[in-house]
């Protein structure tokens, strides 16, 4: 089955059921796995079976590639030969000492196939392997891949059943289209930088690429409804997702203050600003998130910080009160919190019905007892580099896998081993391919 999150009726439930041991619109697939001694695709994953034509490069492209194959869909990156492939792989330091690969690539690529095929030489090969796939995801400018006759309107005619999933910065239509995209320009101009940063400070961008994460994952949702209504229609259809739009429907609450309300926003730090107190306090030697959405919270926390006047007094009553008399409050909690340490007000606040939590550097988010507990980091054999390690799926399902098998391949690891078993291409074919460079 997909992991859908509604309950789908019977009929639907047992067509995807069969698709997990069935060809799919016609596609022979070959073995999921070709490392030594890695894990396989097994009917337990809910993609088994749907095979993936990855032409995505950077972040948001292959992190929801990525996403799909963790589900266990064969997913072929197709990378540019004699240029170093995907343009992440030299995003550092730092490198892997072999492979010199990123470890940002290493972060959104994993249980990937790699083929270098030039898409202008190797069209061709593009288009038999289209045939041979159920998904073709893409986040070039608009207008490039119809330059190699591998944009929706081409692919549909040769591959029809594909769902043909386009990633931009803009979207297909409107005055930006033809802009290329990146996270941080387009959460500025959706409005993310203008909401982020401290009161007094300049806008400021989220520490990683969240608009360009958001968007891989909206794509990966998207996919997985068309592939279901493509169960019920037999039809495949073209995709568009875009940072800017996601962008701005991250903006959910502060959006619908200026659209129902008119109210424009303003930066708050790690403050709301409908809710109080709920934001980070420095303590004798960090940070501390404390967050109190009802008004029995707020009693609780001024109980525990054995103030417990406070929660009487009118001007803290209630969270209306306490956002009106949100400075004078919040000086009050600053200099209570600063006199223990982190761990000390953690111990004193277990239990606690409201949420509380350190602000913790990355060193302290992988020696959290609980991260470790869950086992989140994985440890994947590497092919050149011994091993390295990855941030697990974060999505557990209690009848399926969902799982870090392989690590991010080299660049160009598996060409001859896509054009041979899936293709069929003789090893004089390619040899001659890599002779006229078409293939690395």
């Amino acid at each position: 089955m997909f992991p859908i999150a509604i309950r789908l009726p019977y009929a639907v439930r047992a067509v995807l059921r069969q698709q997990v041991n069935k060809q799919v619109i016609g596609c022979q697939h070959f073995a999921t796995s070709s490392e030594s001694g890695a894990p396989t695709v097994t009917a337990e994953h809910p993609l088994k079976g749907l095979r993936i034509l990855d032409m995505t490069r950077i972040i948001s492209g292959p992190y929801c590639t990525m996403v799909l194959a963790d589900m266990g869909a064969e997913v072929i990156k197709i990378e540019r030969p004699f240029y170093g492939g995907d343009e992440a792989r030299k995003w550092g330091p730092p490198f892997l000492e072999q492979s010199k690969d990123s470890a940002y690539f290493l972060a959104i690529n994993r249980n990937k196939k790699s083929a270098a095929i030039d898409l202008k030489r190797g069209k061709d090969i593009i288009y038999e392997l289209a045939r041979k796939c159920d998904v073709l995801v893409e986040n070039y400018v608009p207008g490039k891949l119809a330059e190699y006759g591998l944009d929706y309107e081409q692919m549909r005619k040769v591959a029809p059943q594909l769902i043909y999933c386009s990633m931009t910065g803009y979207g297909s239509v409107g005055p930006y289209a033809k802009r290329p995209g990146y996270d941080v320009i387009a959460s500025s101009i959706g409005g993310l930088l203008h909401i982020t940063g401290e009161r007094d400070g300049p806008p400021c961008k989220v520490g990683v690429a969240v608009t360009d994460a958001a968007t891989g994952l909206y794509a990966h949702g998207a996919i997985l409804a068309a592939l279901l209504q493509r169960e019920r229609t037999g039809h495949g259809q073209k995709i568009d997702v875009n940072l800017l739009s996601t962008g701005v429907s991250l903006l959910i609450n502060v959006a619908s203050n200026y659209l129902n309300a008119g109210m424009e926003a303003h930066r708050w730090g790690t403050a709301h600003s409908s809710i109080v107190p709920y934001q980070s306090f420095k303590t004798a030697d960090g940070y501390l998130t404390i967050g109190t959405g009802s008004d029995d919270q707020f009693r609780e926390l001024c109980q525990l910080l054995e103030i417990t006047e406070m929660a009487t007094n009118a001007k803290f009553k209630t969270n209306k009160d306490r956002v009106c008399n949100r400075t004078e409050l919040i000086a009050l909690l600053e200099d209570i919190l600063a006199k223990k340490t982190s761990k000390s007000w953690m111990q004193k606040f277990e239990g606690a019905s409201f949420p509380v939590g350190p602000v913790n550097n990355i060193r302290e988010v992988f020696e959290d007892e609980h991260i470790q507990a869950i086992g989140l980091v994985k440890t994947l054999p590497h092919p050149s580099d011994g091993s390295v390690k990855v941030v697990g799926p974060p999505v557990v399902f209690s009848e399926s896998k969902n799982d870090a098998r392989t690590a991010p391949p080299l660049m160009g690891q598996h060409t001859d081993e896509v054009l041979s078993q899936l293709l069929g291409y003789s090893a004089e074919r390619i040899a001659e391919l890599r002779d006229k460079k078409v293939i690395e």
